[in-house]
């Protein structure tokens, strides 16, 4: 669940949090932390249907939308790509389809991942933003 009120507001507290560390090294090992605390992942979830293409290793997303509220959860095989997803489901996860659409995601620059990730983990990064965003699409429709 997410403890900001807003997706602004996680983006910004995520950024501030980031700043906290020196080098790269930190930062990775934060990511893949924020990675193991991502609630248990339903092995009956893990369905073609609901695989992320785009990712060079495993990923699987899986949402609803309650009292217009979207709910995702999603899993990895890989330590840093689970961490990437704790990090998209503190800014995306709980909130309203219009909220989701109208956050541009400019943490990728604000926490240096534009930079930082290689192409690989970048494009997978790409491809859960854009479930994301085509989730909330499809839900405000």
């Amino acid at each position: 669940m997410t403890t900001e009120a807003t997706a602004e507001q996680a983006q910004q507290a995520l950024r501030e949090e980031f700043e906290m560390f020196d080098n790269w090294m930190d930062r990775y090992q934060y990511i893949i932390d924020m990675g193991k605390q991502l609630p248990a992942f339903p092995e009956v979830w893990k369905t073609p249907e609901l695989k992320i293409q785009g990712c060079q290793s495993n990923v699987w997303m899986h949402h609803r939308c309650e009292s217009g509220v979207l709910h995702f959860d999603a899993v990895s095989d890989a330590a840093i790509v689970s961490g990437l997803i704790a990090v998209l489901m503190r800014i995306y996860n709980g909130r309203p389809p219009a909220e989701i659409r109208a956050t541009s995601p400019h943490f990728m620059q604000d926490l240096g991942l534009d930079k930082h990730l290689s192409p690989t983990r970048s494009n997978g990064l790409h491809a859960m933003l854009a479930k994301i965003y085509e989730v909330a699409e499809r839900e405000a429709a």
